[in-house]
């Protein structure tokens, strides 16, 4: 019987770059927040605004009521994405900047 030569790794070793348990843990938490269509269109849409908007303006365009709304924008704000500020009785939202480069980053590794 013949034997079979052994071939050296044909692999580059993996890199020093790559996420630790606890990065990793807390990127799956924000990309969690960011994992529904709802939530990706709100960002988009106070993107575009380039400042302050308020719930009652998203209502329609998004298609929902107000408290589901409200909810979205709950996670997005534990999620740090954007920050808010109450006037009265409507609450105005506005994009944390660098956050979602933040994400973005530490997929790019």
């Amino acid at each position: 019987m013949k034997s079979i030569p052994l071939v050296e790794a044909c692999c580059t070793p993996i890199s020093t770059s790559v996420l630790d348990a606890e990065s990793a843990e807390n990127l799956s938490s924000l990309l969690k927040v960011l994992a529904d269509p709802a939530r990706l269109q709100i960002l988009s849409m106070l993107a575009s605004a380039g400042g302050e908007v308020c719930v009652c303006d998203l209502t329609e365009p998004l298609g929902l009521s107000q408290p589901t709304v409200s909810h979205h924008m709950k996670q997005l704000r534990e999620g740090g994405f954007v920050s808010s500020e109450r006037r009265g009785k409507w609450i105005f939202y506005s994009l944390v900047p660098g956050q979602v480069l933040a994400v973005t980053d530490a997929l790019a590794l």
